[in-house]
């Protein structure tokens, strides 16, 4: 099905016509469905149609990148450069997860095994990277892997890409802000929560409240929000003096290493290190942010390979580098789960180092919080302008140049979020959305090369849908019997056995398509590969992370439900009311019409 051609699509253009600062229930709710009570219970008594519909409609590359920018009224600014991207990636990435979850997981799963646990996630990361890039500049758009989804899997799916990424969002945010708090509070006295309060009539696990978790939280997004461009600059900086302590960490860790605290290196065995793996996979997110900032990137099809798959390559060899100088300076059992590395230096003496690791821990964290707030709130902005949540979101503030609301919206949430939820709360939920989404962009890759709308035929399209299936469900097979240890290794042979014929069978099937510039090579193996080892990861987590993950997927269908599929249903089939600029009108919401 394919969207109809509009004469609309342009690009957006300033308004002077109206304030940015304005509350109308037309801002957040255009759509015809919500106009009365009695037209929103039509639209909902149409509800299974409507969900026929939302299920079997798709986007195309052109209306992603022309049409749906219009609802932002202005201009996301062409100002990024290769050298920006790959500090934006290196200051996302670094920080928001090697200073706080290394030592947990070292502690608590792997051991000094947490070395083989960071070259695993690092692998899938890189994986993943490379699908992020085809798409990003095939589609350099704000919304990453949301409008990526929504091309060549659907609505629907990218609605649950959507849920996901906002529950990314807000979780990541308030992790990194609860960290932030916790290695502060170790330079200022031994005591990771000595600015939080009890509250022993909560639940464990939300009981202690971080008020210095939400202020650090709306400073980050402050700066944000004053443009793109200073953010960036101020990110780099700060990035470069942080690889400079990092080697430091690296190379006075090597120099009082003691080989004895590598044993014994697998205490809690392979699975452990698996189980450490997919928690750690959250010291590799903030790359995908990369993609998000492809609107504002001046040449994305040379920048962007650069930004995101070299900073990756190089931040796999530094973390298992960092993670091996730990576990080598002290003994697994010995290191604080909450501030690992500033302790460690303590135990060999070096008292001053600890202030020097926490500094460094911090401008870390604060980088991530930067580039998180403006990733983060580009994805905000394009799920905005499908209308999935209210249109008010999608503007850009015409002086900053930056989503405004969507970087508001993502800092109330996220401080709420940070005030009471502790650090192992938000990884685990952190880590399964996380992993789920990027799961959903190698299937994402394998149908653009493997299916045209307009020239495969029905059975071919069968064809790739059946060997995908094959090798969704033998990789989510063997993650199963993984995290269950039915079978041991015969079940995982077995697993892998089915991974392989069904790659193979898609392999020799005809490829329907090129990629623009740079494309994934070996597929459909790579991004076959991508499937397995994301899913693999998510079966190692504990069942405990995927109750939180369905609970929070079952909120966002009823969302959906009420809401979301009605929306983005009229804005599909109706003419949203009209949003003047000042070159002439465009229709905010855009007549997409019926796809058929």
């Amino acid at each position: 099905m394919e969207k109809p051609s509009t004469t609309m699509e342009k690009p957006p253009t300033t308004t002077a016509s109206k304030s940015y600062w304005r509350w109308s229930k037309q801002d957040f709710f255009p759509e015809p469905s919500f106009r009365t009570a009695k037209t929103y219970g039509t639209a909902i008594s149409n509800i299974g149609p409507r969900l026929k519909d939302r299920l079997l409609n798709r986007s195309t590359d052109s209306h992603e990148l022309v049409v749906l920018p219009n609802a932002s009224e202005n201009r996301m600014r062409r100002v990024l450069t290769a050298w920006d991207l790959t500090w934006l990636a290196f200051g996302s990435v670094v920080g928001s997860g090697i200073f706080v979850i290394t030592g947990q997981e070292a502690r608590f799963d792997s051991g000094p095994a947490i070395v083989l646990s960071y070259a695993a996630s690092g692998f899938s990361a890189i994986l993943s990277a490379l699908c992020y890039t085809e798409f990003a500049i095939d589609i350099p758009v704000a919304g990453g892997s949301f409008s990526f989804l929504r091309i060549e899997l659907g609505d629907f799916v990218a609605f649950i890409a959507a849920g996901n990424i906002i529950l990314e969002s807000l979780v990541g945010a308030a992790g990194l802000g609860r960290s932030w708090s916790s290695y502060f509070a170790t330079m200022v006295k031994s005591d990771a929560d000595f600015f939080r309060f009890r509250v022993n009539s909560f639940a464990p696990g939300f009981n202690l409240l971080d008020p210095l978790a939400v202020a650090i939280l709306f400073i980050a997004n402050g700066i944000a929000i004053s443009g793109t461009r200073k953010t960036s600059i101020l990110n780099w900086i700060s990035s470069i003096v942080t690889t400079l302590v990092i080697l430091f960490i690296i190379v006075v860790g090597f120099m009082h290493a003691k080989t004895s605290n590598l044993v014994p290196f697998l205490p809690f065995g392979v699975q452990g290190v698996f189980k450490s793996a997919a928690v750690v996979y959250w010291s590799y997110t903030g790359f995908d942010m990369v993609a998000t900032m492809a609107e504002e990137t001046k040449n994305p099809a040379r920048d962007i390979p650069i930004g995101l798959i070299g900073s990756m390559s190089m931040i796999t060899v530094i973390y298992c580098l960092m993670a091996l100088a730990l576990v080598m300076m002290q003994k697994y059992t010995e290191i604080d789960p909450n501030a690992a590395y500033s302790v460690a230096f303590v135990s060999i003496g070096w008292k001053w180092a600890k202030y020097l690791v926490s500094i460094c821990a911090l401008k870390g964290m604060t980088t991530s919080l930067l580039v998180g707030s403006l990733g983060q709130a580009r994805y905000m902005t394009q799920i905005a302008r499908s209308h999935m949540i209210p249109p008010f979101f999608a503007l850009v503030h015409p002086k900053t140049g930056t989503p405004v609301n969507a970087t508001l919206l993502i800092t109330i949430f996220s401080s709420v979020i940070a005030l009471f939820s502790s650090l192992d709360v938000l990884s685990s939920v952190f880590s399964i959305s996380t992993l789920f989404i990027f799961m959903l962009m190698a299937v994402a890759l394998i149908v653009r090369r493997y299916y045209d709308r307009e020239s495969t035929s029905k059975t071919d399209l069968m064809k790739v849908v059946m060997c995908l299936s094959v090798i969704i469900g033998a990789s989510a097979a063997g993650a199963a019997l993984w995290g269950s240890q039915t079978f041991g290794w015969i079940g995982y042979t077995v697993a892998a056995v089915v991974w392989f014929l069904g790659t193979l069978v898609l392999s020799f099937l005809p490829k329907q398509k090129s990629p623009k510039v740079w494309g994934v090579p070996l597929v459909p193996w790579l991004p076959a590969l991508s499937i397995g080892t994301n899913l693999f990861l998510m079966g190692s987590l504990g069942s405990e992370a995927f109750y939180r993950f369905l609970i929070c997927t079952g909120v966002m269908f009823v969302y959906y439900f009420f809401i979301g599929v009605h929306a983005t249903y009229d804005v599909d089939h109706q003419t949203i009311p009209e949003t003047r600029h000042d070159e002439g009108v465009v229709d905010a919401g855009t007549t997409q019409g019926v796809l058929k």
